[in-house]
């Protein structure tokens, strides 16, 4: 046994320092991975000016933006897109390399964490084994890494229904201009100046985005749900596309999206309270269970200390 555990620490360390140098200097490249190599060159390029601007905040931003490129070139390199986690950046309106050089530097504080932690363990007199450590480094790290991940997908959850929200009154606003007489085009456009809301901006910079494109309005809709992650844009862009020359079609496909999306988060809402009950009526009975511990206690060691 004293002989064992050294020999596995031994194999990991060195089997993840062999993974490390295989990822960081392949010995051969896939055409795959040459033309990402070039899109990633291609993106340090055209990112460079606000990689310039981070560093003129300090060391610190300059060491983020330096890790953040390049963790980026890395994963496009390996051809790991994460589609997921773009989308829900850019719900946020949040940068890619930034959110990757967070979850390295995370993760190399989770590395430095572990035998701290351990180190004031070992001062109150628990634990004495040196591998002890290396564990708690590395599983510190793990866990550091990928908080991150848990703290976006949270939030972009979060403005997804949002988003949601304001899609449903957007779609009875276009359905009311084309009521009145406008195109839709314009009507797109004119709901879309509504509000100042961030939901609306987005819509809004899609929609002049489209224009001086080229490209239909609707297809730029159906983008921009293809970015956030958002099916109601897809769907609502494909079905623009079947009927965008029809106005009382256009007008009853709006009216009837609009209304299942309400049904949809009225749904929603219902689940979220029933769930919320659910939680209360579990606190009330663990509330009474204590309770009656707490009767029950003097009454009981009374009992064993006559026996």
């Amino acid at each position: 046994m004293n002989l064992t555990m050294p020999v596995v620490v031994g194999a990991v360390l060195g089997l993840g320092v062999y993974v490390l140098v295989r990822a960081l200097m392949p010995t051969r490249r896939s055409a795959v991975s040459q033309v990402a190599r070039i899109d990633a060159m291609r993106a340090r390029g055209a990112a460079y000016e606000s990689a310039r601007t981070a560093r003129d905040q300090g060391r610190l931003g300059s060491l983020r933006a330096e890790v953040g490129e390049r963790v980026a070139e890395f994963y496009m390199q390996q051809g790991w897109e994460q589609r997921s986690l773009r989308a829900d950046l850019a719900v946020l309106d949040r940068s890619w390399e930034k959110f990757l050089a967070t979850k390295v530097l995370l993760a190399v504080a989770g590395l430095f964490f572990g035998p701290f932690l351990f180190a004031v363990v070992w001062t109150l007199g628990f634990g004495h084994s040196p591998i002890i450590p290396v564990w708690l480094a590395l599983m510190f790290g793990a866990v550091f890494f990928f908080l991150p991940d848990l703290e976006v997908r949270r939030d972009a959850a979060e403005k997804r229904r949002d988003l949601r929200r304001v899609i449903g009154a957007y779609l009875d606003l276009v359905s009311m201009s084309l009521a009145g007489g406008r195109g839709l085009p314009e009507a797109l456009m004119a709901a879309a100046e509504v509000s100042d809301g961030w939901a609306n901006q987005r819509i809004r910079n899609a929609l002049a985005d489209a224009r001086i494109t080229g490209v239909s309005q609707w297809q730029a809709l159906g983008a921009l749900g293809e970015e956030l992650g958002v099916e109601e844009l897809k769907d609502l862009s494909a079905s623009l596309a079947l009927v965008a020359d029809d106005g009382a079609k256009v007008r009853e496909s709006l009216a009837s999206r609009a209304e299942t999306m309400r049904h949809r988060e009225l749904a929603e809402i219902e689940g979220s309270a029933g769930e919320k009950s659910q939680s209360m009526l579990v606190a009330q009975l663990l509330l009474c269970a204590g309770f009656l511990v707490f009767l029950i206690f003097p009454a009981a060691m009374r009992v064993f200390q006559v026996q």
